[in-house]
């Protein structure tokens, strides 16, 4: 699940304010660090591929994270940002050490904020996050067609530049670089009897956006070249093969308002599949797909209420377009710690997908 450490609730119904979801630990001589994190517990019953319900009380994205600070200038300050995800809140256990969330360093100042590291890809925080950043269900986004058909890293090895806020503008533009050294091996996402191994050549891609805000109103898009899940088929069934295989392009535009306790997002997202001889050898031809939504998000004074409807469109005629539906709640509990309730509708085959999750958070 995508989660935000602090909740994006609105102005006036915040699940908890930044004061009670850190504390400061070291503040003296123009550095500065604090620690927070949370422990969110979650009870979920969601249906299988074959429409077999499957429950479970489970860690729901537990953190654990530092963040610290200091002046390199009058106006220039350096940063870093290190998250830990990987325990079992509900078993009390800790999984391997390849595992983990966020780590990256950076500076900002005048000249805007420059990124070197492991967080969320763009396309995630400015187009996809508006309409869903839940407790447990999210509505499908295009980044579920990729993971597949290349490496299944989003989040690593990039370098971000966001621009100072220009009259209300604001433009991003980084790059993730992948070495010949990394290779990963995937089965075929139409013949899943299909495994191959993608071997990538030394390689940049190219992310970027926009984004205008005026008063309540704001507009972003993202396009995202995804260079890093190109590569050659070097393997299929046993059989080598030396075809190039391209996974295609990903671009979205979402706008959202603001009226007081009441914040409604549209967002329209697309996947332009490549349709190669290596897509279709490798099973990977999975052609393009759409994703227009709506989501809305209130809050009544204890919580927020949200939903989202979201309709996604593929091109490939093995897979029947469908219609998402997303609804929950949340409820404070205190200043510090909330209790939510969530339901999913996927329209997919057997149901697949669907369920009900409901959990409690506490955040520090």
């Amino acid at each position: 699940m995508k989660k935000t450490l602090l909740a994006t609730a609105i102005a006036g119904a915040m699940v908890v304010s930044a004061s009670a979801s850190a504390a400061t630990v070291y503040n003296q001589d123009g550095t500065k660090l604090d620690l927070y994190g949370n422990i969110q517990i979650a009870y979920y019953d969601v249906k299988d591929a074959s429409g077999d319900g499957q429950n479970e009380i489970a860690d729901n994205g537990s953190t654990f994270g530092f963040a610290a600070e200091h002046a390199i200038s009058s106006d220039v300050t350096g940063y870093l940002k290190l998250e830990f995800d990987d325990f079992q809140a509900d078993e009390k256990k800790v999984t391997s050490r390849d595992t983990g969330d966020q780590a990256y360093v950076g500076a900002k100042g005048y000249f805007g904020d420059v990124r070197l590291g492991s967080y969320d890809p763009l396309i995630d925080d400015w187009i996809q996050d508006p309409i869903t950043n839940n407790e447990y269900f999210d509505v499908s986004d295009s980044s579920n067609r990729i993971l597949g058909v290349g490496t299944n890293d989003r989040e690593g090895d990039k370098v971000t530049f966001t621009s100072p806020n220009f009259g209300g503008l604001q433009f991003a533009l980084g790059t993730q670089y992948k070495g010949n050294a990394e290779e990963d091996t995937f089965t075929g996402v139409i013949d899943t009897d299909v495994e191959h191994t993608v071997e990538s050549d030394s390689s940049a891609s190219f992310f970027g956006g926009a984004k205008y805000t005026a008063g309540a109103f704001s507009v972003a898009a993202v396009y995202d070249n995804l260079e890093n899940f190109d590569g050659t088929v070097t393997d299929i069934n046993g059989t080598a093969t030396d075809l190039d295989y391209k996974a295609g392009d990903q671009y979205g535009v979402t706008a959202q308002y603001t009226m007081g306790a009441l914040r409604v997002a549209a967002k329209y997202e697309v996947f332009d599949a490549d349709t190669s001889e290596a897509s279709d050898a490798a099973g990977f031809d999975v052609g393009d797909s759409d994703y227009a939504a709506l989501g809305a998000r209130y809050g009544y004074g204890m919580g927020d209420v949200y939903g989202a409807y979201q309709n996604i469109s593929y091109d490939n005629s093995n897979i029947d377009d469908r219609n998402e539906v997303i609804v929950g709640a949340t409820y404070n509990i205190s200043s510090a710690m909330y209790t939510w309730v969530e339901a999913a509708s996927r329209d997919a085959e057997n149901d697949a997908g669907d369920g009900f999750a409901t959990g409690i958070t506490y955040l520090f």
